[in-house]
């Protein structure tokens, strides 16, 4: 049935009940706001640990990482591991969620600068964030799906025949050496490339997949709000471990039996003979298309101060029952993620040698790796990877739609209606869950490369980096510094450049916007239809500069830019930065660096020029922030937060500059500890990573 077995369909359907019965069983204790919202903020470090996992492991990890890998070898990791370096942080920082003790991030804004009007607005910009975020994972299910459901060829129509040799023509053209292509040949190359069709000729399409999975998470979160969500990480776990690892045994048996070698390191060394030696260097080469080394390192520092301000990561820190849960959950989860990443980068290595020039959209190659390694095997295995597919993609959904639903109801619906039931409010929670849901697989309807919607995901949220990080550490930090910071980030980067191709489409097609980077030679993993080793150089064509989805030719044949224009390099290019004679990955480190100075920029020049805000406000707050949660219970958390309200000097001890704006706590034994831990963890998984490399070597 549309390509799967029964026992592949029994795994899917298994899964499905079990998820719909968490949520019936989970109903019956949401009663109240918090239980919906945030569990009753009863859970321990066990459950703390799989839903910080569940929130790192989404589907489109290891899909993104196989990809990446696909095209850029053993630097295509950091597509997803790039965050390693910044996990220590959390040791620190998830305290500091635990004890802003709030339902929403949108409710921080409202103690911190005493603004209800930034809460809301906070709420709308960070819903269309995370529909971004959550779109990622539909995207990579769906085209995990599509993948696995291929037509038999006899089946294909005649439309389906004519894009299948449109891209065997392309197919020829990439394994042609770039020294011998004539000027036509390279022009037709780029012309098949922006026109290829996308149809993997599958029983499924993207777009049912997606709103399928839709429905599905529909029928768990809303049911049973966030402890479904946090049980449902349990079972998730468990089932994306075991994905991480089944494709690699499958896929060294298939290099095996196609270059011959016996046992496991016979075939890792076939992977190091026969792919190219940039292809193992994980922090990236001058020699591969995306991942440079300075590309990683500014993508890790910008992601690493973003994320902390997404709503999520105040969910899942807030419904830890004390600090401690809330430290141990959201470290450890995190590294079991990252230790998962090395597994998915191993498979996208072995692909790229199993698969080198047979796979057009590389997005496809995690899901027709799944059908065509584990499906010979007849045990339902590629349904089972779906299922874990499906369940990395509800559990998050159920979070992060959760997370939403009560930053909507919070901060936008009950200002309006305030003095409503409890039971009002996970109504409209619902519904506005639902609605997230949906905005965020019509998003995914609107995008064709995974990478391109994880790229606007790791810097989306600069938007609120300055008001977040200088509102919780400086004093200084007011209202009106971060309403700057706020509105110049969203407005400049953002709702300015898509409100301008909206009012004035011809800008598309613009010849100041259509500059593009010089074409060059890089390594790459194709293999020659003449010779038995790889082709270590392939010709790759110029790309765009100035848009978010790149160049595409229009009706008329005219270069057309896709997706919203990136007005700061178009500033930049402007005063003399001569951006053409720069790598694509040079100039996306350059706007990355600016997207994240520019808003502390603008928070820490205005704010010293307005008045301070209200000192009992400024006391309410960073006492509550000075004031550890014990996990002794709720009535003694309150007396405690009281105690130091009524004295707001009594914690300054605490302070390391006590006598200054800035709220610098001193570190305590546990702080110590767990930081130089998270650190040498780090180094750890490195040395993993590289060990693995070196395997067959």
């Amino acid at each position: 049935m549309l390509g799967f077995t029964p026992l592949d369909l029994g795994f899917i359907a298994g899964y499905i009940a079990a998820i719909a019965a968490i949520g019936a069983w989970t109903r019956l204790r949401s009663r109240t706001q918090e239980e919906y919202f945030l569990g009753g903020r009863r859970f321990g470090k066990l459950v703390q640990v799989f839903a910080s996992f569940g929130q790192a492991a989404t589907p489109d990890g290891p899909v993104a990482v196989a990809t990446t890998t696909f095209h850029n070898g053993a630097a295509g990791v950091w597509s997803s591991l790039l965050m390693v370096f910044c996990t220590p942080l959390y040791w620190i920082t998830s305290p500091w969620l635990r004890r802003l003790r709030v339902l929403t991030m949108g409710d921080f804004y409202v103690e911190r600068y005493g603004s209800k009007a930034m809460a809301a607005a906070y709420a709308v910009i960070a819903t269309i964030g995370m529909m971004n975020v959550l779109s990622a994972g539909y995207v990579a299910t769906a085209k995990t799906a599509v993948a696995m459901a291929p037509k038999p060829i006899a089946s294909w129509s005649p439309a389906e025949r004519g894009e299948s040799a449109l891209a065997a023509e392309l197919g020829r053209l990439e394994q042609t050496d770039a020294r011998t292509l004539s000027v036509p040949e390279s022009r037709r190359m780029q012309e098949l490339r922006d026109a290829s069709p996308h149809a993997t000729f599958s029983y499924l399409t993207p777009q049912a997949v997606i709103w399928t999975a839709c429905a599905v998470t529909v029928l768990n979160a809303v049911m049973g709000g966030l402890a479904a969500a946090f049980y449902a990480t349990l079972l998730q776990g468990v089932l994306v471990i075991g994905l991480s690892a089944m494709l690699i045994p499958f896929g060294l048996a298939r290099i095996q039996a196609t270059w011959g070698g016996h046992g496991p390191m016979e075939a890792l060394a076939t992977l190091h003979a026969r792919l190219p030696k940039d292809f193992f260097q994980i922090f990236g080469s001058n020699q591969l298309p995306d991942f440079t080394w300075y590309y990683v390192l500014a993508v890790s520092v910008v992601a690493g101060v973003t994320v902390i301000t997404q709503p999520n990561q105040l969910v899942t820190n807030a419904a830890a029952r004390d600090e401690m849960s809330a430290r141990v959950g959201m470290v450890a989860g995190s590294f079991i993620k990252r230790l998962c990443t090395i597994l998915w980068a191993g498979c996208g290595l072995i692909c790229s040698l199993v698969y080198a020039g047979s796979i057009r959209d590389s997005d496809l190659v995690w899901g027709h790796a799944s059908r065509d390694l584990l499906g010979g095997a007849g045990l339902g295995l590629v349904g089972l990877m779906l299922a874990a597919m499906l369940s990395a993609l509800m559990a998050v959904s159920n979070s992060v739609m959760l997370t939403i639903s009560g930053l909507v109801t919070a901060n936008l619906y009950k200002p309006l209606r305030p003095g409503r039931t409890d039971s009002h409010y996970i109504a409209v929670g619902r519904i506005a869950g639902v609605t997230f849901l949906a905005g965020s697989a019509l998003i995914a309807t609107q995008f064709d490369s995974l990478l391109v919607i994880l790229k606007l995901n790791w810097e989306y949220f600069a938007i609120f980096s300055a008001a977040f990080w200088l509102g919780l550490k400086w004093r200084r930090a007011n209202r009106a510094g971060a309403w700057a910071s706020i509105l110049f980030s969203f407005l400049a980067l953002y709702a300015v450049p898509v409100a301008l191709t909206a009012v004035f489409p011809t800008i598309r097609s613009s010849p100041a916007l259509a500059l593009q980077t010089r074409p060059g030679m890089v390594a790459h993993s194709y293999l020659t239809a003449l010779e038995r080793r790889p082709q270590h150089e392939t010709y790759i064509p110029a790309e765009s500069i100035f848009w978010s989805q790149g160049l595409k030719p229009d009706v008329s044949g005219r270069l057309s830019g896709q997706g919203y224009p990136f007005l700061d390099l178009a500033l930049l290019q402007a005063v003399g930065f001569d951006l053409q004679s720069h790598s694509k990955a040079f100039n996306e480190t350059m706007r990355i660096v600016l997207r994240l100075l520019l808003p502390f920029v603008i928070l820490a020049l205005v704010s010293p020029a307005a008045p301070r805000d209200d000192a009992r406000m400024l006391d309410r707050f960073y006492s509550k922030m000075r004031t550890r949660v014990d996990g002794r219970g709720h009535d003694s958390d309150v007396a405690k937060v009281e105690s130091t309200m009524a004295d707001p000097q009594r914690l300054r001890s605490l302070l390391l500059f006590p006598n200054s704006d800035w709220e610098i706590y001193r570190w305590n034994r546990a702080d110590t500890i767990g930081i130089l831990a998270s650190i040498a963890f780090v180094f750890v998984v490195l040395g993993l990573l590289v060990g693995a490399l070196s395997l067959g070597s």
